[in-house]
C-alpha cells in the first residue's frame, strides 16, 4: 500500500523525477571524466622510463621525469629502470694459457641507453638483458684469461706490478750493492677489468644497453688444485728463505772477516807502540843507571837503596824470619857503615 502510494506521488510530481535523473547522469559523467583523466595521466619517476604502448606496440617513450599524457583506455604505460643496475655473474671456470684452471667470480654494472631498442631486441626484459650480459662477459673473460699465464692473471688483479718481482727471473742474481743503488719502482699494467672491457668494446649497444664496468670479485683455484699450488708456494717460499739465509750468512762472514782484520791491525799497532814505549823506558832506565854509577856518592846511595829493597823482599810474607848474613855481604855492609 505504501509503495503504491509513493509511486503515485513520484508519478504525480514529474519535476522531482527529472532532477533525480539529471543528478544520476551528472554523477556518471563526473566519474567517467575523472576516470578518463586518471587514465590519460602518466607519472614518470626520475629513475625510470615510461613506455607508452598502443595495442601492444610502443608508440612513445617518456624519458623526462614528471607528468605526461596518453590516450585514455587505448594506451598503456609500463616502466623501465633508468638507473645503474648491478648483475652478479655466477662463478665460472676458465683455463689459463699454461693450462691452469681458475674460478672467476665477477659482477657487472650496466644501464639501459635506448629503451625502444631494448624493447625491440630484448622484449623489454631485464632478465633477457642479464642473460645476454652473462654470455658476453663470460666470453670476454675467457678470451682474456686464456691468453695469460696464471701468474700474469694474479699479477694483473690489482693493475700494478713491482718491477723487482716481475723484471727479474728467479735465475738472475743481484748483489746487495746493486739492490741498494736501484730502488724498487712500480710499473702500471692493465688490470683484468681493462682487458675484459677492451674485449667487450660496447658490443651490447646493439641491444639498447651499455656495460659500464666489469669487476672481478674473486680469483680462486679448484679444490683439487689448491693443495698442489700450496705445496709449490711453500717450496718457493722455502727457496727464497734459503737464499736470504745464505746471503745473510755471506754478509755476516764478510763483517766478521773485516772485523778480524781491523782487530789484527789495531793489535799489531798497539804491540808495536808498546814495544817502542818499553824500549824508550829501558833506554831512560839505563841512562839513569849510568848517571848514578858515574858519581861515587850516587853509586853508593843507589847500592844502599837496592840493598834495603832486597832485604825487604827477603823478609816479606813472614812474621818470624831470621836472616843470616856474612860480614862481607852488601846488606851487612849497610849496618857496618851505619855503625
Amino acid at each position: 500500500m505504501l509503495n503504491k502510494k509513493n509511486d503515485n506521488i513520484i508519478n504525480d510530481n514529474p519535476i522531482n523525477g527529472a532532477k533525480i535523473t539529471r543528478t544520476i547522469i551528472g554523477i556518471i559523467i563526473f566519474i567517467f571524466a575523472l576516470t578518463t583523466l586518471l587514465s590519460s595521466l602518466v607519472i614518470t619517476k626520475p629513475d625510470e622510463y615510461q613506455l607508452i604502448r598502443r595495442f601492444g606496440e610502443v608508440v612513445n617513450v617518456t624519458t623526462e621525469p614528471g607528468l605526461s599524457f596518453k590516450v585514455p583506455f587505448i594506451d598503456s604505460a609500463s616502466p623501465l629502470p633508468h638507473k645503474m643496475l648491478i648483475y652478479d655473474l655466477p662463478e665460472s671456470d676458465v683455463i689459463t694459457s699454461d693450462k691452469k684452471t681458475m674460478i672467476v667470480d665477477s659482477y657487472v654494472l650496466w644501464h639501459i641507453t635506448d629503451p625502444l631498442l631494448f624493447v625491440h631486441s630484448l622484449n623489454g626484459s631485464t632478465q633477457n638483458a642479464e642473460a645476454r650480459i652473462n654470455t658476453t662477459v663470460y666470453n670476454a673473460t675467457k678470451v682474456v684469461i686464456s691468453s695469460m699465464t696464471q701468474n700474469e692473471v694474479i699479477q694483473s688483479r690489482d693493475g700494478k706490478l713491482d718491477i723487482t718481482q716481475a723484471a727479474l727471473s728467479p735465475d738472475e742474481s743481484v748483489s746487495s750493492n746493486d739492490m741498494e743503488l736501484e730502488a724498487p719502482e712500480s710499473v702500471e699494467i692493465k688490470s683484468l677489468t681493462e682487458l675484459i672491457m677492451a674485449q667487450i668494446d660496447s658490443k651490447e649497444t646493439q641491444y639498447g644497453i651499455l656495460i659500464d664496468t666489469v669487476d672481478v670479485k674473486k680469483l680462486d683455484l679448484p679444490d683439487a688444485n689448491k693443495e698442489a699450488v700450496y705445496t709449490r708456494m711453500i717450496s718457493e717460499r722455502e727457496n727464497i728463505a734459503a737464499q736470504y739465509t745464505a746471503e745473510g750468512e755471506e754478509e755476516a762472514q764478510m763483517i766478521i772477516n773485516t772485523t778480524d782484520r781491523e782487530t789484527s791491525i789495531l793489535k799489531s799497532t798497539a804491540e808495536s807502540q808498546a814495544a817502542i814505549t818499553r824500549a824508550e823506558g829501558e833506554a831512560q832506565y839505563m841512562e839513569i843507571l849510568s848517571e848514578a854509577y858515574a858519581d861515587p856518592d850516587k853509586a853508593a846511595f843507589y847500592s844502599y837503596v837496592r840493598s834495603l829493597d832486597a832485604l825487604k823482599t827477603a823478609m816479606e810474607n813472614s812474621e818470624d824470619k831470621t836472616v843470616v848474613l856474612s860480614a862481607d855481604s852488601p846488606i851487612a855492609q849497610i849496618f857496618y857503615r851505619n855503625n
